[in-house]
């Protein structure tokens, strides 16, 4: 049965169990996939636990990252994301802006799925697609690796079948973060309030600091809970439900000690065409979700946020991207709806 939208005034995030979707009883899959609907329609923004991920995957990969953000600034820019055609490498603090103005305290290291440059849509050019860039780092690129082919797992079992045809070669990146702790600096926050552009997010954080927006526009803490992982909607998967799933925006304020987060940006293949799904598909929906191709949409919000993208289109080397049809998230939309009353 579809329902309305639903984004509700929560004041903390729903649990969902998701063991039930490795039964081999349809009843137990079935009870797992409603408590995962009700949480997507209700906050957008949800724990997941009874996930089949070990401690020690994720134990090996904290450590590679606390090993590569401690490394010296000049030897991680050997990596730089801005040497890539693939989006991929260090992402250095002050290279991702969200807001104008605001410099966001966090550094990175993006990488995806590793294409050769052979791979014919590679070859054609096809943005966020391509090779890894891999520091002279012992052991990361194994465990990097082991982690992104295990998350990649989970999230097949959270969509349903019928999207598994769209999954080919999806450009899904997994981006190691890092928030320093200065107990000195200027309060600023570790990233700005945003959605994610992919279907949805597998997020794992070893400190708190995110904060997700309700349904009555208050940032609400999300604090990590032990062996959990966060996952919340993305813009795809609003727009195929036509709003029944919510794309939550959320934001990282400033930390209160060092934090490393690990989320797996989940995406369809790029040419994948997204609009409402004839269950969703009201004349209302239709309306509000033009159809968009996906990575299309991805790479367009890249680009207004990564600064040697930027760079990139005021040489002419890159189009600029087309202007965004919709208008995904919460935070969006309450200062949409505080100015139009101004």
């Amino acid at each position: 049965m579809i329902r309305s939208p639903s984004h509700i005034a929560f004041d903390q995030l729903p649990i969902v169990d998701v063991a039930g979707l490795y039964s081999d009883s349809r009843e137990r899959r079935l009870a797992a996939a409603r408590m995962l609907d009700q949480a997507a329609c209700d906050a957008g923004f949800f724990y997941v636990v009874g996930h089949p991920i070990e401690r020690a995957l994720r134990l090996e990969l904290i450590e590679q990252a606390r090993r590569f953000f401690a490394s010296p600034f000049d030897w991680k820019m050997r990596y730089y994301i801005g040497e890539s055609r693939a989006h991929r490498g260090y992402v250095p603090e002050g290279e991702e802006v969200f807001a104008p103005g605001v410099r966001d305290r966090k550094e990175a290291f993006d990488t995806g799925r590793d294409l050769p440059l052979d791979d014919p849509d590679v070859a054609a050019g096809t943005p966020m697609l391509g090779p890894n860039v891999w520091p002279d780092q012992q052991g990361f690129r194994e465990a990097v690796s082991r982690y992104y082919d295990a998350a990649f797992a989970l999230a097949l079992g959270l969509p349903e079948d019928r999207f598994d045809g769209l999954l080919t070669k999806p450009p899904s990146l997994l981006r190691l973060i890092h928030y320093p702790y200065d107990s000195a600096a200027v309060d600023q926050p570790g990233i700005g309030a945003h959605t994610d552009y992919e279907c949805f997010t597998i997020l794992l954080p070893t400190a708190p600091g995110l904060e997700v927006m309700n349904g009555d526009g208050q940032w609400i803490d999300a604090p990590p809970l032990e062996d959990a992982f966060v996952v919340n909607i993305g813009d795809m998967l609003e727009a195929w439900t036509g709003g029944t799933y919510v794309a939550t925006s959320h934001r990282v304020r400033k930390v209160g000690e060092e934090r490393y987060a690990f989320p797996l940006f989940f995406a369809c293949d790029y040419a994948t065409v997204v609009a409402p799904l004839p269950p969703f598909a009201t004349p209302e929906a239709v309306a509000k979700y033009p159809s968009l191709v996906a990575g299309d949409h991805l790479f367009a919000q890249t680009a207004r946020t990564f600064s040697y993208l930027k760079r990139r289109i005021e040489s002419g080397e890159l189009a600029p991207p087309g202007e965004a049809a919709v208008r995904f998230g919460q935070h969006a939309r309450h200062a949409h709806s505080a100015a139009s009353q101004d």
